[in-house]
């Protein structure tokens, strides 16, 4: 089984910036995508951004411009820089990844999630 571990959340005022990194460990697996979704009190489960292992990228409309999702497929890592972040950042930010084991089994797998919030 593939555990994600995140890192990187944190407080910070409106405007500053923050990076979260995302792990992938275990054995026999391959990725295929991975990404970060995120929750706020209250809200649903959204997409922030994700990337593919071949470096193709899908950003929510309310990031783009800001955030920037990039991956190490060497390490099974992925990172999400997030510059001019606003208070409506503020959430649970979960690691994704889209995984296929040996064998051929194709699973996600969702990290614990790291909190991120922005404010004065």
């Amino acid at each position: 089984q593939v555990q994600l571990v995140e890192s990187g959340g944190g407080l910070v005022q409106p405007g500053g910036s923050l990076r979260l990194s995302c792990a992938a460990s275990g054995s026999s697996f391959f990725v295929i995508t991975m990404g970060w979704y995120r929750q706020a009190p209250g809200k649903e489960l959204e997409l922030v951004a994700s990337a593919t292992r071949g470096g193709n990228t899908v950003y929510a409309d309310s990031v783009k411009g800001r955030f920037t999702i990039s991956s190490d497929n060497a390490k099974n890592t992925v990172y999400l820089q997030m510059n001019s972040l606003k208070p409506e950042d503020t959430a649970l930010y979960h690691c994704n990844a889209d995984i296929v084991y040996v064998g051929g089994r194709r699973a996600p797998s969702w990290g614990q999630g790291t909190q991120v919030t922005v404010s004065s």
